[in-house]
């Protein structure tokens, strides 16, 4: 950490070029892997499926069958940018954001999916929606998904 305004640019940059040489000696840990249960009826499945001339089943069948890693936590506390979305499911965003996505909901933006962890604003296409509570401010590790989780999504009736 460092305040930009008490510092030089040229020692910050000595700085991090020393964690930059480090880089290749640091172990990382396991990541870990957490499962997420997700009802496959979000509003915007069908739209999802016809862009992508396939059938409810396949979009569902791709989506669930990849194996996700968190990329970066951001837009709103414990909202995970989840990447390895198959090719074939990368869909645009909806033209116009929804006023309101509903807490759980399971989407699609671009190259990535996620899972909107409170009601919010959001542009992504809603395929389904989990009852898993991904944010929570009462639990010591606030988000349930961490930067280098492994995701699982599990289709439910």
């Amino acid at each position: 950490m460092f305040d930009p305004v008490d510092q030089e640019h040229s020692n910050i940059e000595r700085t991090v070029a020393g964690y930059v040489e480090r880089l290749d000696a640091i172990e990382l840990p396991e990541p870990r892997v957490v499962q997420i249960p997700v009802r496959y009826d979000g509003p915007d499945l069908n739209d999802v499926a016809a862009l992508h001339q396939m059938t409810r089943e396949r979009v569902i069948e791709l989506h669930s069958s990849a194996s996700y890693v968190v990329y970066f936590v951001g837009f709103v506390p414990g909202f995970a940018y989840l990447g390895g979305l198959p090719a074939e499911l990368a869909t645009p965003r909806l033209e116009a954001p929804r006023k309101r996505v509903p807490k759980g909901s399971v989407a699609i933006g671009g190259t990535h999916t996620g899972v909107y962890p409170f009601d919010t604003p959001g542009g992504w296409r809603l395929i389904g929606n989990t009852p898993l509570q991904i944010f929570d401010p009462e639990r010591d590790e606030l988000s349930r998904l961490a930067i280098g989780d492994v995701v699982k999504f599990v289709p439910i009736l």
